[in-house]
């Protein structure tokens, strides 16, 4: 009985260790998921009508750290709906009111919904001065014109939620325990190079936006057609009245 005891209790001396090991790394574990604070996004659509803003928030939870030496931008994806103006982002840039980078560059700003492509967008994002953990950007989006409708003349658009991509040093405490992947997207807007980003997890407040765009009836097709026609019939005639009454013409000989 006693070599039968002693048996027994070798293999519960050699896993007891192993076992207060792993109970201790679960509730570290527990213990870093608790406490590490929540990324909280928030979204909000300015305006009416075809020229919105895109309001972002990004609330990195009550870290005590200093977040001054953190990069936050969005990669914000744009539905063929939907397009951003690079001169009008360009101008903002100057004034240091917007930040971003359209992919691709060039836009097309006239074309229909139906012959655009959806553009992704890189927004810089800068702290928000009443907020110490908080970031925030507005972009402005314009809605593209749409095939005429049946119904109530109106069409929606979707925003998708968008990614948050952070850029800290390794020794900032919450990036060991928020959940990210490692992406390459550009600096800045300042700069054609690539950095290393945080592409991390977060809780979004809104599922995603929902804009509605006004559009034509189809009703109203042959109405629209036939004032189009009389409005241009009418301008020309009386661009060409006002040429023939008060215009000098001469006659040259060419011989």
């Amino acid at each position: 009985m006693v070599e039968l005891a002693g048996v027994m209790r070798g293999p519960w001396k050699c896993s007891l260790p192993i076992s207060v090991t792993w109970l201790l790394c679960l509730a570290g574990h527990w213990y870093a998921q608790a406490t590490c604070p929540d990324i909280t996004v928030t979204r909000e659509v300015l305006k009416d009508g075809f020229h919105r803003d895109l309001l972002t928030k990004v609330e990195l939870g009550t870290v005590g750290e200093d977040i001054g030496c953190c990069s936050v931008a969005i990669k914000e994806q744009l539905p063929a709906g939907l397009y951003v103006d690079p001169n009008e982002l360009a101008s903002l840039q100057q004034h240091n009111r917007t930040e971003a980078l359209i992919v691709p560059d060039a836009v097309d700003v006239e074309a229909p919904e139906y012959l655009a492509t959806d553009l992704v967008v890189f927004i810089y994002m800068k702290p928000e001065p009443r907020c110490t953990h908080c970031f925030q950007a507005t972009l402005p989006v314009h809605c593209r014109y749409h095939r005429p409708t049946e119904n109530d003349g109106r069409v929606p658009a979707a925003l998708k939620n968008p990614e948050i991509l952070i850029r800290c040093p390794e020794s900032f405490p919450p990036m060991k325990c928020w959940k990210h992947s490692h992406v390459e997207a550009p600096c800045s807007v300042r700069t054609e190079s690539t950095c290393h980003w945080n592409n991390v997890k977060y809780k979004p407040v809104n599922k995603e936006l929902i804009l509605q765009v006004p559009v034509g009836l189809k009703q109203h097709s042959s109405l629209v057609c036939a004032v189009t026609l009389l409005t241009t019939v009418l301008c020309s005639s009386l661009v060409l009245a006002a040429v023939c009454k008060h215009g000098h013409f001469f006659l040259v000989n060419c011989s």
